[in-house]
């Protein structure tokens, strides 16, 4: 009885996974738009979205189900008539900041900007101020 029990926990925490690799990839996965014009909008768009999967490698890259799911997206959403802005900030609003390899500024992302020339900046008055200390050390005993 527990075994059953066991067996049938088991078949129903598989059962997602088994369901995702069943579906057929959506239409705009892996096929252009007839239109060479927003092809090349959809393609420039998806070379600078990143898969949330490889995360190394653009949607426009990355074999990924996932990728070919955003693919579908950018198409689709092109072919509609919205602009790249848009759909970047959709999918922004949809994935977060990380999906896009140019992140904009906003409350959530200006640190990341900010601590780094905050760094160098302290970086350089300390090595300024050692050298200065250094110069005048060595100043006076000559």
């Amino acid at each position: 009885m527990i075994r059953a029990a066991l067996a049938l926990l088991l078949a129903f925490l598989a059962m997602p996974v088994l369901a995702q690799d069943t579906m057929p990839p959506a239409p705009y996965a892996y096929n252009q738009l007839d239109d060479p014009r927003l092809e090349a909008e959809a393609t420039e768009l998806m070379h600078s979205l990143r898969c949330l999967k490889c995360q190394s490698q653009s949607i426009a890259d990355s074999d990924a189900p996932m990728a070919g799911d955003m693919r579908h997206q950018v198409r689709s959403r092109i072919l509609a008539g919205e602009s790249p802005d848009q759909i970047r900030s959709w999918l922004i609003a949809r994935y977060g900041d990380y999906v896009s390899y140019e992140p904009e500024v906003s409350a959530t992302t200006w640190p990341l900007f900010a601590v780094p020339v905050l760094v160098i900046l302290i970086v350089a008055g300390v090595l300024l101020r050692r050298l200065g200390k250094r110069r005048g050390d060595g100043g006076e005993a000559a």
